[in-house]
């Protein structure tokens, strides 16, 4: 087999990796739906679930929306019990959401839904493989990282 172009390797691997991500898209959107919860809702909570409390703005920033949208998800969170808010201690013009215990149950049962999904797919290559695609991931993520 003669080499291919990063041309042609390029194209390979974004047809490839938009089958990948529609398919784990499609799971975990379904995941989402039996819970009653949304991408963008769920982002949020892993991202208050691994940074903390944080203010609306933060939050904002994170999902690169204003801060009305925000708002709109947050509303959403807080009236299904995952979410709470509270004003700043420091300044009462400023709000800050926090997870509860509902949200946090929420999140758990999502990361072990995920585990579950990727050790279904990944469960069927050899351990050699699975360490050799964990090797070139993270050598990727390294790169966009920087």
């Amino acid at each position: 087999m003669s080499e291919m172009t990063i041309s042609e390797f390029a194209d390979k691997v974004g047809g490839i990796m938009s089958v990948i991500m529609r398919g784990y898209l499609k799971q975990q959107t379904s995941k989402f739906y039996q819970m009653k919860i949304t991408i963008p809702q769920f982002a949020i909570l892993n991202f208050l679930n691994s940074e903390g409390e944080h203010k609306m703005t933060d939050m904002a920033k994170f999902m690169n929306v204003s801060t009305a949208a925000i708002t709109g998800i947050i509303d959403r969170l807080a009236k299904s019990g995952y979410v709470v808010r509270k004003p700043d201690p420091n300044d009462r013009r400023v709000i800050r959401v926090k997870l509860t215990p509902k949200g946090i149950d929420l999140v758990k049962k999502s990361f072990h839904q995920r585990r579950q999904m990727i050790i279904d797919m990944f469960g069927k290559i050899s351990v050699g493989e699975r360490a050799e695609y964990l090797r070139i991931l993270t050598h990727i993520k390294e790169h966009l990282s920087v």
